[in-house]
């Protein structure tokens, strides 16, 4: 080539990248950023910059605190205190939070102990037959997503846990109602106390024997040197390192989160579209707020609880159907459930705390007709935002698109290792999983 054919060449090329780079914005691009005036406002921080995700300062994240969460979170050796000695061991966290699901369960109810087979993501997972209803570890109200939780300050449906944000005040009421909840006057933080006390829920317990003979004494000498030995060894340990692992799974390779970061190209018009709708005429973001698309506000929406939908170990006098008005007592709180972070819901229905919509699409048409199904939630306690929305079916295709895929992270297997250090099969080791996952 010769020296002016090349001069050529490098300024075409110069020309050309520059045009790129400077590419003229679509009107939904425009019309989106004009709406989302501070982006950075939804940034998620990236999972290795620890210092950047919120946590507690007892329990300050560090690479090997979350290296030890993440086994401990998908380990069925803990899982040592079943009903049965034939389903000891058979079940981990993941059993009812499992990844290909957006760490939800696959199925209506999540089901640890008493609970066997997997499908393919956790949606043929059963109660085991020699187990009475009331004997199965599974949840009353839907199980929330282990995703973005760094950004709950007050955690589970009803904001129990945690003794800060809006729980001050509410401090006659810890172990009132729940037991549980008294872990708030230790002042952990949220995670951390509500993982304690899950962990006995969830029938697994920690013991510096047991820890030793798994092969984890050292993984929780390097991530917990400062607690006591009476408290390494133990459930506030595990906690600690599970709560750690649970606040660095953020959701940052959703295409509107490289949106927001300035790619353009990574949603598609209709997702953009939708999001349009999701931060304008639909008015979705006067309660999904805050970062991880969630916030503190408690809502009461009129939907169905858990027990009309098949739920198992619940019932009409479920302290759980009250939401946030169950765990202070106050009649103004009644029927109330807090607004949950919404990316990577579309990996698995159904959705509300009670089940009762099978699809996102069901999800957008409940709130666009804007009437309830509940009908002991008085009208006096509904939530301003049910009324309808007067959404065009294409409009609700969009916004359901938007819910669906650009808010899908689609690489949730990083947060997932390759084995656990007992060599078991997970998320689930009973025989039938194991069969379903073909796992041996």
């Amino acid at each position: 080539m010769t020296i002016s054919r090349l001069y050529f060449f490098c300024i075409t090329l110069c020309i050309g990248l520059l045009a790129c780079n400077h590419e003229e914005l679509s009107d939904y691009d425009k019309e989106l950023s004009k709406i989302i005036t501070d982006k950075s406002r939804y940034i998620l921080p990236d999972e290795t910059d620890l210092a950047s995700i919120p946590q507690s300062p007892v329990n300050p994240l560090t690479p090997e605190k979350v290296a030890l969460g993440k086994l401990l979170f998908f380990e069925p050796v803990f899982a040592n205190e079943a009903k049965r000695q034939d389903l000891k061991y058979t079940f981990t966290c993941s059993s009812c939070h499992v990844p290909e699901s957006g760490f939800r369960p696959g199925r209506m109810q999540g089901i640890a102990d008493g609970g066997f087979g997997f499908g393919s993501k956790g949606e043929q997972r059963f109660k085991y037959p020699y187990y009475a209803n009331d004997s199965i570890d599974a949840q009353g109200a839907r199980p929330l997503v282990t995703l973005n939780v760094a950004y709950v300050e007050n955690t589970m449906w009803n904001g129990s846990f945690g003794s800060e944000g809006k729980n001050i005040g509410t401090e006659s009421m810890w172990g009132v109602f729940d037991k549980g909840t008294a872990r708030n006057h230790e002042r952990l933080g949220a995670l951390e106390g509500q993982n304690i006390e899950g962990l006995i829920v969830h029938r697994m317990n920690y013991t510096r024997q047991i820890i030793e003979d798994a092969g984890y004494k050292e993984l929780f000498d390097k991530a917990l040197p400062d607690l006591p030995e009476n408290e390494r060894y133990s459930r506030k340990g595990a906690s600690f390192a599970i709560s750690a692992y649970l606040r660095q799974n953020l959701t940052n390779q959703a295409p509107f989160q490289k949106w927001l970061k300035g790619d353009n190209h990574a949603m598609t018009d209709q997702q953009k579209k939708g999001a349009i709708l999701f931060f304008g005429k639909a008015g979705c973001n006067s309660c999904h707020y805050e970062k991880n698309l969630g916030s503190m506000k408690f809502e009461a929406l009129g939907v169905d609880d858990l027990y009309e939908h098949g739920g198992l170990k619940t019932g009409p006098a479920d302290r759980r159907n009250l939401g946030r008005g169950g765990f202070t007592g106050r009649a103004e709180d009644m029927f109330k459930f807090r607004t949950p972070q919404l990316y990577n819901l579309g990996d698995s229905g159904p959705y509300f705390h009670g089940g009762s919509k099978e699809t996102l699409e069901d999800v957008v048409r409940y709130f666009n007709n804007g009437k309830k199904e509940n009908q002991r939630v008085p009208d006096s306690q509904l939530s301003s935002f049910i009324r309808p929305l007067g959404l065009t079916d294409e409009e609700v295709a969009d916004l359901t698109e938007f819910l669906k895929n650009g808010l899908k992270d689609p690489n949730l297997k990083r947060y997932v290792p390759e084995r656990v250090l007992s060599g078991l099969c997970f998320p689930n080791n009973d025989p039938a999983s194991k069969i379903d996952m073909d796992c041996h």
